[in-house]
């Protein structure tokens, strides 16, 4: 089994598809029982894409794109559901005694040979992606049926109580495959919104929101009700908003659900937020920042004292960034408490305390009852007013390291930002030492990026700040990135370090130009230039950049 891995491992060298070094961290950092093709995807060495060109080389079976495969519904019953999605298959087609069926690992042998065992077919085998072969199985799996049945049911009787707890029930089935698509697709939200005359559900996906079904009006009571219920929230409640959460395995992986509901004309909208626990950005390294930026951030977090903000609109990553940054200092010898609303992510080693206002427990209240508790990193969820910022900057002024997040635009508006708060000037500058500013923008898609010249428009929005462009990477939309284009995002950044020349200027309260004036002094990267940088490195394209940051 070794040489086989040794195999591929070469394989990939030799192709150029990845470096003898990649081959080496990601050996490393394999679990035991993992395969190395899926250690290199987790750490974005290859695409999926890559890895089944190679497979299909290597083995000499056929790979397969299921994204129009004409699936051959008669034969669904042949491989039970959970068999399906456990094993990463689904049949093709049927031609005498054998059966072709498309797999993730075609390597798989035990699950080749039980499916002979079963069905009495010759099992033939052939490679389709991860990605493809779930959201082939949630599409032809069950969806019209349990469709119909739903139908039926909330035609003769709309909503009975038994209906909506019983697992086997079609409600029950039509809310675990929204959920289970959207775990497929990636999405970070789900939608359901209700229409006139249906529900419409869409999902956010890489920032965008798709449309991915449209439903009867007839379903949304039950299809309420059953959200409701497993977010343990009042399903006989329908006229004021109302927050929950859902804890639950889909597709074997732990998630965790944030469920809102708003009362609307036509019925409540339900917004379902996915924290996916088994892919949460731990690591620094992997947010995209680029090394200046890298080493600045780092050199912030070392330091034992101030306040390092950062900055953005709501789903600009900073939350990511936040846990990556205590991950990094979470140790032994370092005592770190977090207030936040919510907790996100549970990480080991840190006290998390979540903000409970209904009995008093806002974020001033939590952040004074930490500094009694001897901490050495506090992180603030947010500063949303005067009391929150003045604490905080109390406490990173008697020895403590704050991490907290603001909403601004860009890393100087957050310093007029806390002034406008009523922060006083030198308490301002006294204690912030660093501010992170980020966006979230698409990455092209690696499997149909390809270069092409860069338009006249380009050329000048690069002139303008100093640099030149003459090709520019765009995806021409593929199977793996559903149409799009772009596939997975990064973040953009702009890293403000807090000099003594800019703490002089914030005393003397300084305008927003002046400031600008001395970070371009200081060589800060701004959001524009670390987007355009990204451009130039193939990673994303114009349009995403310019959709995410104002050209001045």
């Amino acid at each position: 089994m070794k040489t086989k891995r040794k195999r591929l491992g070469d394989l990939l060298v030799e192709s150029g598809l990845i470096t003898e070094e990649q081959l080496q961290i990601a050996l490393k950092e394999k679990k035991d029982a993992q395969k190395l093709g899926d250690a290199l995807l987790n750490r974005g060495f290859i695409t999926e894409q890559q890895l089944i060109e190679v497979l299909e080389f290597q083995l000499g079976i056929p790979h397969v794109s299921l994204y129009r495969y004409p699936v051959d519904m008669k034969l669904l019953s042949l491989v039970p559901k959970e068999m399906a999605k456990k094993n990463l298959m689904i049949p093709l087609k049927k031609e005498e005694n054998r059966l072709f069926v498309a797999m993730a690992d075609p390597m798989d042998y035990f699950t080749v040979e039980d499916l002979r065992l079963s069905t009495g077919f010759q099992i033939e085998t052939a490679i389709a992606a991860k990605q493809d072969i779930l959201r082939a199985v949630n599409k032809y799996y069950d969806i019209d049926d349990s469709l119909e049945e739903f139908m039926q049911e909330s035609a003769e009787q709309p909503g009975e109580a038994e209906e909506i707890a019983d697992e086997d029930s079609p409600v029950v089935r039509l809310v675990n495959q929204i959920m289970s698509r959207a775990m497929t697709e990636k999405a970070s939200d789900i939608h359901i919104d209700p229409h006139e005359t249906k529900v419409v559900v869409r999902m956010r996906v890489d920032g965008v929101l798709q449309l991915d079904r449209q439903l009867p009006k007839s379903m949304l009571s039950m299809l309420t009700a059953r959200i409701k219920i497993m977010a343990n929230m009042d399903i006989t409640e329908h006229r004021i908003p109302q927050d929950g959460r859902i804890k639950t395995n889909i597709d074997f992986r732990p998630i965790d659900l944030r469920i809102s509901t708003l009362p609307t004309v036509y019925g409540e909208k339900i917004v379902m937020r996915i924290l996916d626990l088994s892919s949460s950005l731990n690591d620094m390294n992997q947010l995209g920042f680029n090394k200046v930026n890298l080493k600045r951030v780092e050199t912030m977090l070392e330091r034992p004292n101030g306040i390092v903000l950062i900055t953005g609109p709501t789903g600009s990553g900073k939350s990511s960034t936040l846990y990556a940054s205590l991950n990094q200092l979470n140790s032994e010898e370092v005592n770190i408490i977090t207030v936040e609303d919510p907790v996100e992510y549970q990480l080991e080693g840190v006290n998390q305390i979540q903000v409970n206002p209904n009995v008093g427990l806002t974020f001033a209240a939590g952040l004074r009852s930490i500094l009694r508790q001897d901490p050495n990193v506090i992180m603030v969820g947010e500063i949303r007013d005067k009391e929150t910022a003045e604490i905080a900057i109390r406490a990173s002024l008697t020895g403590h390291l704050v991490l907290s997040t603001l909403h601004t635009n860009d890393s100087i508006s957050s310093i007029t930002r806390l002034i406008d708060m009523g922060v006083e000037p030198f308490l301002v500058a006294s204690s912030v030492s660093g501010i992170v500013a980020q966006r979230l923008i698409r990455k092209v898609c690696r499997d149909c990026g390809h270069e092409e010249p860069a338009t006249e428009r380009e050329k000048e929005i690069f002139g303008k700040r100093g640099l030149k462009i003459e090709r520019i990477n765009r995806g021409k939309g593929c199977a793996s990135c559903n149409m799009t284009g772009y596939k997975g995002r990064i973040a953009i950044h702009e890293v403000l370090t807090v000099t003594e020349e800019m703490k002089r200027l914030i005393l003397n309260n300084e305008p927003l130009s002046t400031l600008k004036q001395m970070a371009m002094k200081n060589k800060t990267i701004f959001l524009l230039d670390d987007g355009l940088l990204k451009i130039k490195q193939g990673i994303t394209t114009t349009e995403e950049v310019l959709r995410a940051v104002l050209m001045e």
